[in-house]
This record gives structure tokens, sequence and C-alpha cells, in this order.
């Protein structure tokens, strides 16, 4: 039995499978990686695997897997990487512009405020972030950067914070959004998801589920669509005796809504709040 799973929820995977069966923890985080090396010691039944969960089909490939019974995907930013200031994910406090979840790639959130145009600026923030102020958030940022380069999170913060007007800075901090779209835009975290899915989903036995974990509403759209097409849908019409249509069912999905955290769970776990659940289930393609 072979499973796949992200190293933030790798012991309770492990001790399941600590009788038999293998469980693949891939992360793009080398730090990420080397915590889960340290908690599951004890165990011999894992392989850690460095790498971005959109090359899934490539990556198991690479250590002989072929299929597997099972597949989470526990999607965006760690508590670990939101923790760790040093990297540049949080607004709060201090550190130099990074936001990389794998440190071996060349793009950081200092290249992407410092380089990317006025124009690519404002639509990314507000593609990725839904800011209603990204144009103005956008132009500030090219201001200051004439003057001097834009190093750290407390200098961006203090631009994001200087062009939304106070009487708007009630909802939650005023650089959230801007610095969730900047570190979707460092790790490419939408565009391939899609793909990635429904990849996922074709490396499953029959029977097998994949689970995803999503934070915010773009992750959960996309998710969302992929469940669907792979689950497919007759288009013929429907006074045609039987199907001609040839459509692909690649199983069904199990959560027509998504699961949603408990409020227990939510007072335990603040950043909990957002996160929504949604299980596939694999079967054989007819």
């Amino acid at each position: 039995m072979e499973q796949f799973g992200g190293a933030g929820h790798s012991e309770e995977i492990a001790k399941k499978l600590s009788e038999k069966g293998l469980l693949i923890g891939i992360d793009r985080d080398e730090e990420a990686l080397e915590a889960a090396k340290k908690k599951l010691e004890q165990y011999k039944n894992v392989k850690y695997v460095h790498g971005n969960h959109d090359e899934i089909d490539e990556l198991l490939e690479s250590i002989g897997i072929h299929k597997v019974d099972g597949i989470l995907l526990d999607l965006g930013v760690s508590s670990y990487q939101l923790d760790e200031k040093a990297r540049g994910f949080s607004y709060m406090g201090n550190a130099k512009l990074d936001m990389r979840m794998d440190k071996t790639q060349e793009l950081t959130a200092e290249i992407v405020v410092n380089e990317y145009s006025e124009e690519a600026l404002a639509k990314l923030i507000w593609d990725y972030g839904e800011e209603r102020f990204s144009k103005i958030i956008a132009k500030n940022i090219c201001k200051q950067r004439e003057k001097k380069r834009i190093e750290t999170t407390e200098e961006l913060v203090k631009i994001i914070e200087s062009s939304i007007p106070k009487a708007k800075q009630k909802d939650g901090h005023p650089a959230k959004r801007t610095f969730q779209a900047i570190r979707i835009e460092v790790n490419d975290e939408i565009k391939p998801l899609y793909k990635t899915i429904l990849n996922s989903i074709k490396l499953l036995k029959e029977g097998g589920r994949l689970v995803v974990i999503t934070f915010h509403s773009l992750e959960d759209r996309a998710v969302k669509e992929a469940f669907i097409e792979a689950e497919g849908k007759c288009t013929c019409p429907k006074d045609l005796p039987y199907c001609i249509c040839n459509y692909a069912s690649y199983g069904k999905i199990i959560t027509k809504k998504p699961i949603l955290p408990t409020i227990q769970e939510q007072e335990e776990n603040t950043r909990s709040k957002s996160a929504k659940l949604r299980i596939f289930e694999r079967k054989e393609v007819k």
C-alpha cells in the first residue's frame, strides 16, 4: 500500500501505515522535509522527496511508484513558513522579501515587487489577492522603488498601509491580500493546480481517494472545477436511448459541498477558519 501526503500531516498517516505500506512525503520546502524526518524518525516506511506536487506523476515515476492508494494535497503556505519570520511570508515583523517555498528557485518576492511593471503588479494583486486598492498599491510601490529598492516586508507593509484609506482598514491587516497575491505569484500556486488535480486522480488505484485542503477561494475553485471534469458528464440529448458522446469518468466526487472545520477546531487553530476539504474517489474509467 502506497500513500502520498504532505509533511504537515505525515505523523498521523505514518502511524496508520506502521505495520504495512509506504508513506511518500513530497514537499518543495527542504526545511519542511527535514522537520518531517526528525518527527518521523521512528518510522522506516517513509520516503521523502524534494519536489513540487505539480510534478507528482514524474516524481512518483522517479522512485518506481506508478499507482497509489490515496493522496493528500495540503495546499498553500504552512504555519511553519508563516511563523519563520526570516522567510518573508508574514506581514508581521520585518524580514527580507523572499516568500519562496522552495529556496532553490530564483524568483523571490523582492524581484516581483521591484521588477514587475506597474500594470503587472496591479493585475496580480487583484487576481490573486482580490484587493480593491490594487492599482493604487501598485502605483505607490513603483513610486517608492524609484527612490530605493524595496527589500523588506516592513517597507512593503508601510507602502500598502499608506495606499489604503484608514476607514477601509477594518477587515483584517491591510497587507494581508497583497502579501497573499505576491506569495501565490512567487510560488506559482494557482496556474498548474487544475492539471495537478487531474494528474493526481489518474495516479490513484481503483477505489483510491484524493483529499485536497484549500485555504482560499482561488484554490478551491480550481479544485472544484477539476473534480467536475474528472467525474465527467454525458452531453447527449436526453431523448437518446443510450450514450454516444463517449465521455470519460475517472470516478465520483464524494463531497458535493466542502467539509469545513468545526467551531472547536477553529477555536483551537484560528488558521483553519478558511480551510475547505474536498474528496474524490477513483473508479475505473468508462
